[in-house]
């Protein structure tokens, strides 16, 4: 008979969760504001610890996520088809408002055919999987998404990472390859830590000069930000998309509000993915609120898009022109995301939490999300900032550094 000894003492399996709960609750009583639950949340503003501030800590480039249309859309997707759905789409799940979204996001990407699924890190997560084979070869972007870092590892193909623009190296890599081997490069559009573009142009024509490579590109941040009519990075670079990207990617959280991943690309592809992709199949699909708000959503930003794009990047340039009158080292961006470098994890959240204490919402990045001694504050506008707005921001992020990295220094 088994015998327990129920007062042996229990070893500590996991000594780096204790260092962690140290660590935690250390930033708890320094960093307040980055425990904080959010109270309300409004175009430019968001309330924490029942103070309203200034929000450049958002995603929401086009100010959609209280757009009169857009809860409207919610509202009476929630009236007609209820809060959520009888099972996964493959098992009577499928509503039409589901179809409705994808036939929506086909036509706005200018593709054949959409997949939805329930988030933008499920949906890399899970369709890079689906994509390859044994023997296949994928070449990762250094500074891609985590979602699409964890897709490639999951994948049963070798993945080789390249370094962020190196596209020498990559073609050098690819012309290497066996030529029947297929090869699936994945990289984002506007990478989210420093907010530059991909070449798109260059990329495509190392795409179309190696047999049997194939091109996937995250459009999470570029979705209703890039181009003329918000169409993403084939617009900005006016390509064809005919001659565009394979796989193109999506999320429903960003310019677009909700949550929610998608793929757009040929029919067959897309067919094809809806039976191979685990987080498809397995997984139930987002709520029909999620998808209502996002067609209408959708329907603004091909309405509004350009009037709210030229607002959205009218602020943008302010923003960077008054950093820089600052003297104040940012990111190399040519999108809304700004990062501003620090280079000292725990000096970031100090800035932070006084831009906070004096009425301004930032938020620091540190490792893993951006390499050691790279630590910064990130700065998203929207096209609803006000010019007097952006100026207030940042006159106070130029105080508190002064005034938190010369304490450091005294120190």
């Amino acid at each position: 008979m088994l015998s327990l000894d129920m007062n042996q003492e229990k070893p500590q399996l996991f000594p780096e969760v204790e260092s962690f709960a140290k660590k935690a609750m250390k930033y708890k009583d320094k960093f307040s504001f980055y425990f904080e639950e959010v109270q309300k949340q409004e175009s430019s503003h968001i309330t924490l610890a029942d103070q309203r501030l200034l929000n450049f800590c958002t995603y929401s480039y086009l100010a959609l996520i209280d757009h009169p249309n857009v809860v409207n859309g919610a509202m009476k997707a929630l009236i007609k088809f209820g809060c959520g759905t009888h099972g996964v789409r493959l098992l009577g799940g499928n509503l039409s408002i589901y179809r409705e979204l994808e036939r929506t996001i086909a036509r706005f990407c200018q593709r054949d055919e959409a997949m939805v699924l329930t988030s933008g890190f499920l949906t890399n997560q899970t369709v890079i999987r689906a994509l390859v084979r044994p023997g296949d070869v994928i070449y990762c972007e250094a500074r891609n998404h985590a979602s699409i870092i964890d897709g490639c590892k999951l994948a049963n193909a070798e993945v080789k990472t390249f370094k962020h623009n190196d596209v020498d190296s990559l073609m050098q890599n690819l012309q290497a390859e066996d030529d029947d081997r297929r090869k699936l490069i994945v990289a984002d559009a506007v990478f989210s830590m420093d907010g530059d573009i991909l070449d798109l142009p260059v990329y495509l024509k190392i795409r179309d000069s190696i047999k049997n490579t194939y091109l996937m590109v995250d459009e999470a941040h570029s979705i209703g930000v890039l181009g003329n009519n918000g169409r993403g990075i084939e617009e900005h670079f006016h390509i064809d998309p005919d001659k565009g990207i394979d796989i193109k990617m999506g999320t429903l959280s960003k310019a677009i509000p909700g949550n929610g991943g998608f793929i757009s690309a040929r029919s067959e592809l897309i067919e094809f993915l809806r039976f191979h992709t685990r987080g498809y199949i397995f997984t139930a699909t987002l709520s029909p609120i999620t998808a209502g708000a996002a067609i209408a959503a959708l329907n603004v930003i091909e309405n509004e898009g350009e009037t709210r794009l030229k607002t959205l990047w009218r602020n943008v340039n302010h923003l960077r022109a008054r950093l820089a009158e600052r003297g104040i080292v940012t990111t190399a961006s040519r999108s809304p995301i700004t990062g501003v470098l620090i280079g000292d994890e725990e000096l970031a959240f100090a800035v932070a939490q006084a831009c906070f204490d004096r009425g301004v919402f930032v938020m620091p990045v540190a490792y893993p999300a951006v390499a050691r001694r790279s630590e910064r504050i990130r700065m998203n506008v929207t096209c609803n900032h006000t010019l007097q707005q952006i100026d207030t921001a940042v006159e106070v992020l130029s105080d508190v550094m002064q005034e938190t990295m010369g304490q450091r220094k005294a120190s």
